[in-house]
């Protein structure tokens, strides 16, 4: 029989139709349908304060595919608690890779959680993205093309804090507790850059492990050191710990906290908001407690999502709005995918992010990534803990080059 005239338009339209679909099933977790996404997130152990974050993802995700989803797909979101436990995460990332077959996992949290799947990610080539840590390494593009952080190096921002001692107290003895992992060796390594030589004579480094129940004989020690300044690189619940024991000892060095154990709801208010009264960070987020945000559009555009979707969730805690501006960024890198993301264009467009505008930054702070600039966010700005809300000071600071 020959062909007809339809039956041509009909093969022909099959052909172009083909590419498409072989795209999406060459794709692991793409399908004309759907595009399923791997987390591991601690919803349970030490960590478990951050456990919001991947809350809020669910319910993010939720308000995009209720809003026709990304290129005409759903995002199945697939999240797995890993307690902030390395074997537990590698576990729990073979599970979605394997398994679930996801097409990329995004924001897993934790510096040892990461690191123990930083080879396994690279060597089978799904994209890692915008990680839930501050490690300087995660913006190794030679090493590791497939893995990209989001916020600023804990390197980086332990230079800051220290650039500001040095002009306060030029003759400062620093008491330095870190955690005993990637994490907080950074905010060491960070130090050192600054001091150089002077390190050994004028600091005292104590560590902690993830797993301890309390850092109580770690600030006694440090106290003893006789130090004047305290920097304080810890999760949540030991930087609480690490608040309230210098309050109870009397102790008032002057006191840096990391940027990552600032939430007023799980850090400061626990901790018993009087006693950090004169902490010093960091910040590129905006603070869900500063008055100054009340009417800032941006932030006005997290509290209607929080209303809508997560109305018991707590709105002093800055995981939130943490969370919120990482997914906006992703969302962004995935409309730039136009409908292919076969991983290597997920990538792509992840190292091409440009003066990218979020709701939850600081004005002025934006997302610039690029083939050789896998350090998103850059930039950062003081701030003081006035006992209800941190209030920040000075200007915006690009690193601190040494």
């Amino acid at each position: 029989m020959m062909p007809t005239r339809r039956h041509l338009l009909a093969a022909g339209a099959a052909a172009l139709a083909a590419p498409a679909i072989a795209r999406a099933q060459e794709t692991p977790g793409v399908t004309a349908s759907e595009i399923r996404i791997g987390n591991t997130m601690p919803y349970s152990g030490p960590a478990s304060a951050y456990g919001s974050i991947g809350r809020s993802h669910q319910h993010f995700f939720r308000m995009i595919n209720e809003q026709g989803g990304i290129a005409g797909r759903k995002i199945n979101f697939i999240t797995y608690d890993d307690g902030y436990s390395p074997p537990k995460t590698v576990e729990q990332v073979r599970r979605l890779v394997e398994q679930d077959k996801v097409a990329f996992l995004f924001n897993t949290l934790g510096t040892a959680s990461n690191s123990a799947i930083l080879r396994y990610v690279n060597q089978r080539k799904v994209p890692h993205l915008f990680l839930s840590t501050g490690a300087d390494k995660w913006g190794n593009f030679q090493d590791t093309p497939w893995t990209m952080g989001w916020q600023p190096s804990y390197r980086t921002e332990a230079q800051i804090y220290m650039k500001h001692m040095l002009e306060q107290k030029p003759n400062a003895k620093l008491a330095l507790l870190y955690q005993n992992d990637d994490f907080g060796k950074d905010y060491v390594t960070g130090v050192k850059d600054v001091l150089g030589a002077r390190y050994d004579s004028i600091v005292k480094p104590v560590s902690y492990e993830a797993t301890d129940p309390t850092i109580d004989s770690q600030v006694v020690s440090l106290q003893a050191s006789g130090a004047d300044v305290l920097l304080t690189a810890a999760t949540p619940k030991f930087a609480a710990q690490t608040i309230r024991r210098v309050a109870d000892l009397g102790w008032k060095p002057l006191h840096y906290l990391t940027n990552v154990s600032i939430s007023v709801g799980t850090v400061m208010e626990p901790a018993g908001p009087e006693r950090g009264v004169g902490i010093i960070t960091s910040a590129y987020l905006k603070d869900p407690t500063d008055p100054g945000w009340a009417n800032d559009a941006g932030m006005n555009q997290w509290r209607a999502f929080m209303q809508k979707y997560i109305p018991d969730g707590d709105m002093k805690d800055g995981s939130f709005p943490f969370a919120f501006g990482i997914a906006t960024t992703l969302m962004q890198v995935l409309k730039q995918c136009e409908g292919n993301f076969a991983r290597e264009n997920i990538m792509r467009q992840a190292a091409n992010l440009k003066a990218l505008e979020i709701p939850t930054l600081i004005p002025g702070i934006f997302v610039n990534t690029a083939p050789d600039n896998f350090h998103p966010i850059r930039q950062m700005q003081l701030q003081k803990w006035t006992g209800s809300t941190w209030e920040r000071f000075g200007s915006l600071i690009e690193g601190a080059k040494v």
